[in-house]
């Protein structure tokens, strides 16, 4: 489960992830209602006990309730508790559900919105999922329709996984009005692994939620509840630059049928639809309900179009009886109808009618194709095939096998390296049918350059691979292969004259007449891959999808048994000649079903797994490490780290300023050795500081510990992880025994204190009394753990709850000023000391860039590399635009080195702006001799450097721009080329404003009329506006 803070820019995550960050960073209690397998609540659970905070500077409490009849109470008694800590009030409170467990909260949520006056804000956010013993899971938001109308709760969708986050703080915003329900999809599109580009991070989502919270306190108290809905909403698109709406229309700009929508695939698939259908000539289009309670008449009036001839409601019921029931009308439809029916806008009153559905109807580009055919058809109208162009541009990929096969993750495996592929957007979801051949698992791969949208099975595969042979015989596998597309089935033990037994009479008919090509994987041609039978799917499946593919490092720790399956691809898989009779093959063929049913989030458990033993003191330990064959201990490079560490060389290690200057910023590089270490152009080195030994030693010395004793202790990123160190190897690598102690360090250590008065002073220091002493310790004195243990001697844990109460150490992350293929061996970083003189007269340094800063040539450290927003356009020849603030400039000068070995290489290249700021041209001008070089030679176009202190008025980075900005409109609008800013995030607001105005400069001379924020948030989802601040 990733950490909270790694969630932020672009990054694969899930809706329900996003769903689970955003709850746990605003909340103040989390009530979860998650049945066994829907995991709505494992995240919140594993940073609770991690300890994370949220943006109250506290950890959120997480409470796991079972669903039942009068499941709230709990959560009541807590909101209207007497003892309740009335400081809280204003924090919000949050439920995590799925949408069938709504009816058994009804009560306790009638009771909340009758007393929330006097209520903390509560919002639920809700996964519209439930279970039908016939027909298995579907997406339920009726319940969450009726509810809401019934109880005057207000309701917010998502419609996507792109806008979950930001739905889900808006609901929480909302929740100072009134008791919000946020509802997304919780079949499909919580579940898919995707890639979002802007998710926001921690300080992002503190900073929106504080900004917006102040505009909440200070609404019109005249307005009501819908207005006040309103002007929140406003707030929140000013402050993230988004346009979302009570209502979104989209279509033609004159239809005369309309389809209003609510829920997270209808949404989706309705507005694409729609668009695609107008761009045809259809006058049609559809509405997405965004807020349905409060229904806010004059917003839907408002987007409307006045040429409206017929609305259709896209209503959901609760049964299949229901919707043949022509008393029985879906709660939107009700809606809309009521206002419609009393507006004097239409000069013509439109038809309304109510297109209902159930819970576990599927949707797909084809159904609302055939329900628009069907609206705008005079008499009987056919169902339509249809499809979206975005979606039939992407490489689409399916792999069905049952759940007890070897290579069942193999998919997961695959989708994980062609996540690697930085300009391609992957998609990955699996469906789990527990009751087809014992459980069947159906895994889809989508891989676009663009977002996309597609909350549907693939139904035109451009590669299928079926895992076992059996699931012809049930499943329409073969009608789901695009016509000419490519069919991998698993034969083990195949021989060419058995082919038309193994594959089914029904296969054999469509994969002739599709002209499918038929691959044969045959995994017992080579015996010792049977164990490692997924590593030969993989391999097997990527050679034939994606031949261009040849590293295939990620898929496999074991390199043997990969380079063992690499060399067995020749006998393993084969292409087999389809025979010519297969189109003519006649007789009774079973009827097969076209697809699985989802049932289940999980594989059927057909075993108990055992429980595992792990070592459990350090006389343990020793005799593993002693006995390693008889307990299976292993010596691993920092097998506490949950990333790929290297071991490095330090090569050079130089001062970049003056040493009579008050900072030092150096360049130091390190060689890779055969350390295996790559990277690419615009990634972080991830640097495994270590402590000052000898402020260890002392400390060790002065504590009366034996630094040569061997203690387990837990791993850093892994405390179910135990390893043996000596007490003085666990001070320096494994805990942050130099840093800065939390306040929950003061209230774990009163606990050991024996001195009343100290125990009492470390109690005050751990509680909201003590926050200014707090404040003053930590901020302005800049205490370290050492510091307080030595100031409350009476306080002396030995050394396994010292490290149980001290933070382990974190790794620093640095952005690469280098490109490894100008420089093959080597990595480079440039980074600043951080230093600062204590209230005792005491120069203190930053934990890494002290440890880096004293690192020798030949000195030799642990390293590991993170993925970073910062890359390269696709295009050589599309232009830079680089703006970079002191150390900021590190991944432009890598970006830099590139482009001129493509120079040198006869490559066309496209122009580069370089704007740099710092204080003082002669002390940091940093890299300035490369950038003259550069210009001299042609790689760069233009430096726009600012000095800030060099002159009587400041100048800083966005002036240097706006003096260029014609270079701009050329370079970023006219040349498509893209942005990227580094360093401090002060400076953002204001160069986005430069942006803004070249972008609007641009459109007034070609005479378009453009929204040059809503420009900047289309060239951000395109990869062509790129933030890395801290």
């Amino acid at each position: 489960m990733p950490s909270l803070s790694s969630i932020s820019g672009p990054t694969y995550v899930t809706s329900q992830l996003l769903v689970q960050q955003t709850a746990y960073k605003l909340s103040d209690k989390i009530f979860s209602y998650s049945p066994e397998t829907f995991d709505l609540d494992v995240a919140v659970k594993e940073w609770a006990e991690a300890n994370e905070k949220n943006v109250h500077g506290e950890t959120t409490t997480v409470v796991p309730l079972q669903t039942r009849a009068g499941a709230g109470a709990f959560a009541l008694g807590y909101i209207f508790s007497k003892d309740f800590d009335l400081a809280k009030r204003h924090v919000p409170q949050t439920l995590l559900a799925p949408s069938l467990s709504l009816r058994h909260l009804r009560s306790s949520l009638d009771q909340l919105a009758l007393l929330y006056g006097v209520s903390s804000p509560f919002v639920a956010h809700v996964a519209a999922a439930d279970y039908n013993a016939e027909n298995g899971l579907g997406a339920d938001y009726a319940t969450a329709l009726q509810i809401a109308e019934d109880l005057g709760l207000a309701l917010v969708s998502s419609s996507s996984a792109y806008e979950v986050q930001h739905m889900s703080l808006l609901a929480t915003l909302l929740a100072s009005v009134l008791p919000t329900l946020h509802i997304y999809d919780g079949i499909r599109t919580a579940r898919e692994s995707l890639r979002v580009v802007d998710a926001l991070g921690e300080a992002h989502i503190a900073d929106i939620y504080a900004k917006i919270s102040k505009e909440a306190a200070a609404l019109n108290k005249r307005l009501d509840t819908a207005g006040k809905v309103v002007e929140l909403l406003k707030a929140f698109n000013n402050e993230l630059g988004t346009s979302y709406a009570p209502f979104e229309y989209h279509g033609h700009d004159a239809p005369e049928t309309v389809l209003v929508v609510f829920g997270s695939a209808e949404a989706q698939l309705a507005k694409q639809v729609a668009t695609a259908l107008a761009a045809k000539g259809k006058k049609v289009g559809t509405i997405v309900v965004r807020v349905y309670r409060p229904f806010v008449e004059e917003a839907f009036l408002e987007v409307l179009p006045a040429s409206v001839r017929q609305i259709a409601v896209l209503g959901q019921v609760a049964d299949a009886a229901s919707v043949e029931d022509a008393n029985v009308q879906s709660a939107l439809y009700s809606d809309v109808l009521t206002a419609v029916s009393f507006t004097e806008k239409l000069s013509q009153a439109p038809e309304v009618v109510d297109i209902r559905y159930v819970v576990t109807d599927a949707h797909t580009p084809s159904s609302i194709a055939s329900i628009f055919n069907k609206l705008t058809s005079k008499g009987e109208a056919e169902p339509v095939a249809f499809s979206l162009t975005a979606v039939e541009e992407a490489q689409q990929y399916v792999f069905w096998d049952v759940d007890n096969s070897s290579a069942v993750a193999s998919p997961a495996a695959v989708g994980k390296l062609l996540e690697t592929e930085q300009s391609s957007n992957v998609y990955v979801h699996q469906t789990y049918d527990n009751l087809v051949q014992g459980g069947v698992v159906r895994t889809d791969i989508r891989v676009s350059q663009k977002s996309i949208e597609a909350p549907y099975p693939v139904e035109n595969a451009d590669v299928v691979f079926v895992g076992e042979e059996k699931l012809l015989k049930e499943i329409a596998i073969v009608k789901g292969v695009k016509a000419g597309g490519k069919l991998i089935v698993r034969l083990p033990n195949f021989k060419e004259d058995e082919l038309e037994k193994r594959i089914p009479a029904a296969a054999q008919k469509e994969i002739q007449e599709k002209n499918v090509e038929l691959y044969v994987l045959d995994s017992s041609s080579s015996s010792a891959l049977e164990k490692e039978a997924h590593l030969l799917v993989n391999v097997a499946f990527l050679r034939v999808a994606r031949a261009d593919i040849t590293k295939f490092d990620s898929l496999s720790a074991d390199k043997t048994a990969l380079t063992e399956a690499v060399n067995a691809l020749d006998q393993s898989v084969r292409k087999v000649e389809v025979p010519v009779k297969w189109a003519e093959v006649e007789g009774a063929v079973a009827p097969l079903v076209d697809s699985v049913k989802p049932n289940s989030f999980v594989a059927f458990q057909k075993e108990e797994e055992e429980e595992t033993s792990s070592l459990e003191n350090w006389q343990s330990a020793a005799k593993g490490f002693a006995f390693k064959e008889a307990y299976g201990t292993q010596n691993q490079l920092r097998p506490d780290l949950a990333v790929k560490t290297y071991t490095i060389k330090v090569k050079e290690n130089r001062r970049l300023t003056p040493t009579d200057y008050d900072r030092n910023i150096f360049h130091i590089e390190f060689d890779l050795g055969d350390s295996g270490l790559t990277y690419n152009i615009g990634e972080a080195l991830g640097i495994h500081a270590e402590n000052d030994p000898e402020q260890v030693l002392q400390f060790i010395q002065a504590y009366g510990l034996n630094a040569d004793d061997l203690v387990q202790v837990p791993s850093r990123e892994d405390p179910a992880v135990l390893e043996t160190r000596t007490v003085y190897q666990s001070l320096v690598q494994n805990f942050d025994i130099l840093g800065k102690p939390p306040k929950r360090f003061f209230e774990s250590l009163a606990q050991f204190a024996t001195d009343e008065e100290e125990k009492k002073r470390l109690e005050r220091l751990g509680s909201k009394e003590g926050a200014d002493e707090f404040k003053r310790l930590t901020e302005e004195d800049t205490v370290t753990y050492v510091d307080v243990l030595d100031m409350f001697k009476s306080a002396h844990p030995d050394f396994n709850d010292l490290i149980r109460i001290v933070d382990p150490s974190k790794r620093r992350e640095y952005s690469i000023a280098s490109a490894q293929a100008v420089s093959p061996n080597s990595v480079a970083l440039m980074i600043v000391v951080v230093n600062w003189v204590d209230t005792k007269g005491r120069t203190r340094l930053g934990h890494a860039t002290r440890y880096l800063s004293g690192l020798a040539p030949g000195s030799t450290i642990t390293a590991s590399v993170k993925p970073s927003v910062m890359k390269l356009p696709v295009k050589d020849t599309a232009p830079l635009i680089m703006a970079g603030l002191g150390t900021g400039l590190a991944p432009f000068r890598a970006f830099v080195q590139y482009r001129a070995m493509q120079k040198a290489q006869g490559k066309e290249i496209g122009s580069i702006l370089l704007y740099l700021g710092s204080r003082h041209q002669r002390e940091e001008y940093l890299y300035g001799e490369e950038w003259e070089a550069y210009l001299d030679a042609g790689v760069i176009t233009m430096v726009g450097a600012a000095f800030s202190r060099d002159q009587p008025e400041k100048i800083y980075i966005q002036d240097r721009m706006r003096q260029t900005v014609t270079d701009i409109v050329q370079a970023y609008i006219k040349e498509e080329g893209s942005f990227y800013l580094c360093g401090p995030t002060w400076p953002v607001p204001d160069v986005t404003a430069v942006l803004e105005e070249a972008i609007a400069a641009e459109a007034q001379e070609s005479g378009r009329k453009v929204d040059p924020r809503k420009e900047i948030e289309r060239l951000k989802e395109d990869g062509r506006y790129v933030l890395e601040v801290y």
